[in-house]
């Protein structure tokens, strides 16, 4: 039997006209909290409010900053606010003196194994078919638990 695969399941569905479900959402509650604050508060007050209410909802409802919604950067902005932040701070003192001589060229080298071709598929063989062998010397037995 065949199915149909879904193809663009990243992608909110569009219900009311051209908007999601959160977009209405927010936008109706924006709408809402700046019709409350216009019925219930004194004209003065309520200009202010409403003049952060309505950007607000706007973006929530469309803006989005490095392809995420607006609520998530609201959502981790408030976190890194309220969690409690330790900064440790390390005073180092900085040597004056002008060194006269050369350099110490030796430098303790980290020895890196190469594998050859040969190692390297007989390696990739051995976790293809879950074998526990060894890299370096090629030498290992199979897994038994």
């Amino acid at each position: 039997m065949r199915y149909q695969v879904p193809q663009f399941i990243e992608i909110e569905d569009k219900i009311i006209g051209p908007l999601t479900i959160k977009q209405f959402v927010y936008l109706v509650g924006g709408g809402g909290m700046a019709f409350i604050f216009y019925t219930f508060l004194p004209i003065y007050i309520s200009i202010f409010l409403i003049a952060g209410i309505i950007p607000l909802s706007l973006a929530l409802a469309f803006y989005k900053i490095n392809n995420k919604p607006f609520i998530d950067f609201l959502e981790s902005a408030f976190v890194y606010y309220t969690k409690q932040n330790l900064y440790i701070w390390k005073k180092e003192t900085r040597n004056k003196a002008i060194a006269t001589t050369a350099p110490d060229t030796t430098v303790n080298q980290i020895y890196v194994p190469r594998l050859s071709d040969s190692k390297l598929k007989e390696l990739s063989w051995s976790l293809d078919i879950n074998e526990n062998l060894n890299p370096l010397t090629g030498e290992g037995g199979k897994n038994t638990k």
